[in-house]
């Protein structure tokens, strides 16, 4: 088999090939106007999908009418979600390339503080009424090991299985199919394979290419239902000691989940499940003609087909079902899912901090934060909002993913996640692509964990 090339060399080599754009990406910098924010956002690699363009857009105006002769200037960044980290962290190294806002993944939000590449925005947060109209889980989300705040959440989100029904009706399987032990899944995804020809049975991200929903949608899904955490406590990281946990037989199991998907061909071409771009074909492609049988993905998903996507698929609640990921083998909770979401920040060498600030208060309005979870299929994480009927009512799904948020998971927060979850990805991708046993990887995972953390880690 040939040698795949290391995590360190691997992320050396995007961050080169990357910088040239990441500067272009921002021009001339933040502070070369006094009157103008620039806002770097993710932007969808989907080209009809236009949910953040028209939303920003729209919150521009907003912004500019009451502000008069204050402009903002819209930054995108069009990138898979492993690229857009790494563009972003390159312009937050330099004031003459640092945005004045920024959009983060809460996943990598405590590897920027510690590199000291946000702003603690305590000092705003405490003028500002609305943030008390925030939920304490997603406050945290955005705490820095200081206790410093520096981004505002946007919305939550939770996972689950989607499945099609009409698959689901030619495989001989309910149409109110609620698994209840990875088994389950397993056994409709081998039903699937048997009568359904031509359909792929079951999609779960792996490998680094899908980047962090290959961590968060497929692993951590399967990791979190193991129960191997002493009293419910993390899988991943143990406060208690502060210190990352290696590879234990949960950590194993859920290698092996992934291992039988590709092994017995349950999921899709290895080829295609490497594709960085997988995960745009699965909402855009696969789901909307039935030819996937179940995904295990994010709630998120509906924004993709709603009018003016590009792909419009208003009839997806009536030919989806959505179950709740089951635990391993049944036992209490009988069900998992993550959270984590995204953030707006300001770059400790942003040009116009004040000014962005304001933007941020702009956006998170009762009616722009409500109009921003209904537009993405977020989910709320500012009690007003969550308890809005308009809100509750204004889209299928809503009140399932919402519901998930009872027994949700949140990502560890410390700094050395991100790489945590590369080693996670690389892991996935040995037992995928067949290169290493599920010890091997294993294995391979808790090199790398030390590499990561400077051997500070702990076995259980």
């Amino acid at each position: 088999m040939p040698v795949r090339p290391t995590v360190r060399f691997t992320a050396l080599f995007t961050l080169t090939a990357l910088a040239s754009a990441s500067l272009a990406a921002c021009g001339s910098g933040s502070g070369s106007d006094p009157d103008t924010v620039k806002v770097s956002f993710k932007q969808s690699t989907d080209n009809s999908i236009k949910v953040m363009d028209t939303y920003l857009g729209d919150i521009k105006k907003q912004f500019e009418k009451a502000n008069p002769g204050k402009k903002i200037e819209l930054v995108p960044i069009k990138a898979p979600d492993s690229e857009y980290y790494t563009k972003l962290q390159q312009m937050l190294r330099s004031p003459k390339t640092a945005p004045d806002l920024v959009y983060e993944d809460t996943f990598l939000i405590n590897s920027d503080i510690t590199s000291g590449y946000l702003k603690p925005l305590d000092d705003y947060l405490a003028e500002w009424k609305d943030w008390d109209r925030f939920i304490d889980t997603a406050k945290a989300a955005a705490k820095g090991e200081d206790g410093k705040t520096y981004g505002v959440p946007d919305g939550t989100d939770t996972r689950g299985l989607w499945f099609s029904k009409d698959v689901f009706a030619k495989a001989g399987l309910p149409a109110d199919w609620q698994p209840k032990t990875w088994d389950e899944v397993l056994d409709a995804a081998r039903a699937i394979k048997e009568k359904v020809p031509g359909v792929t049975p079951l999609n779960v991200y792996t490998g680094k290419p899908a980047g962090e929903a290959a961590t968060m949608q497929g692993f951590e899904m399967l990791l979190y239902g193991t129960g191997t955490g002493d009293g419910g406590s993390d899988p991943l990281y143990d406060k208690g000691s502060k210190k990352c946990i290696t590879a234990g037989q949960g950590f194993e199991d859920s290698l092996s989940f992934v291992e039988t998907v590709y092994k017995e061909k349950l999921g899709p071409e290895v080829s295609d499940a490497l594709d960085p771009n997988f995960g745009t074909k699965v909402r855009g492609e696969l789901l909307p003609q039935g030819r996937l049988g179940i995904a295990l993905d994010g709630s998120w998903l509906p924004q993709d087909w709603l009018e003016g996507s590009g792909h419009e698929w208003p009839e997806w609640s009536k030919e989806l079902g959505l179950a709740a990921m089951p635990t391993q083998h049944g036992q209490a909770p009988g069900r998992v899912s993550m959270s984590g979401g995204w953030t707006w920040a300001v770059p400790d060498k942003a040009g116009n901090p004040d000014l962005a600030f304001e933007f941020i208060k702009t956006m998170q309005t009762k009616a722009n934060a409500q109009k921003w979870y209904i537009a993405n299929s977020g989910i709320s994480v500012r009690e007003d909002v969550a308890n809005d009927p308009a809100y509750v009512d204004a889209q299928p799904g809503i009140k399932f993913f919402t519901d998930l948020v009872a027994d949700t998971h949140y990502r560890p927060a410390y700094p050395a996640y991100p790489k945590v979850s590369v080693a996670i990805q690389e892991a996935m991708e040995g037992v995928t692509t067949g290169d290493r046993s599920v010890e091997e990887a294993a294995r391979g995972y808790d090199e790398a964990l030390k590499e990561a953390t400077d051997n500070e880690v702990v076995s259980k």
